[in-house]
């Protein structure tokens, strides 16, 4: 069931016609995918994620993204792959529930409606998580939607 509250697509981000990354979200991490380059051999490409800042390119060439993150990450559980000509970068949350309004801090912000979607789908996929068994993908809330990390006593650690 937690499948049905998975982002239905991703959000992307665009620098004038040219489409620099999408991205998505759960409560626990956000994905970025950087459609590489045809021609340049993938051994070449280069990620560096710190807590608060991510650097990728081609070895021996400036960066094609250098900047500071959103919010910062678990650098240890963040990762990043190659798999057809698609960089797929996982930011793992340091706030679990969290809601970002983009990776990239200052660039591709989500609009208040879109965000407050987000913001509506953690806290679903919150739910869902705590009470296995429930279906909360037809779910609805009117008003504004609590901030997932805080509600009722926050979210719960294993």
């Amino acid at each position: 069931m937690a499948e049905k509250l998975a982002p239905e697509k991703r959000h992307s981000f665009f620098h004038g016609n040219q489409k620099v990354f999408e991205w998505d979200q759960t409560l626990d991490e956000v994905n970025m995918y950087i459609n590489l380059p045809k021609g340049v051999p993938t051994k070449l490409f280069y990620c560096k994620i710190q807590s608060k800042h991510v650097e990728v390119g081609i070895k021996g060439n400036p960066p094609y993204m250098n900047h500071d993150l959103s919010s910062p990450v678990k650098t240890d559980s963040s990762f990043w792959t190659i798999e057809d000509d698609i960089l797929h970068i996982t930011l793992q949350k340091r706030d679990k529930g969290q809601t970002w309004s983009s990776p990239i801090e200052g660039q591709g912000q989500l609009d208040p409606y879109a965000a407050d979607l987000e913001q509506k789908r953690l806290m679903l996929q919150r739910f869902q998580e705590e009470n296995p068994g429930f279906d909360f993908s037809q779910a609805q809330f009117s008003g504004n939607c609590p901030d997932p990390r805080t509600f009722m006593g926050g979210i719960r650690s294993d």
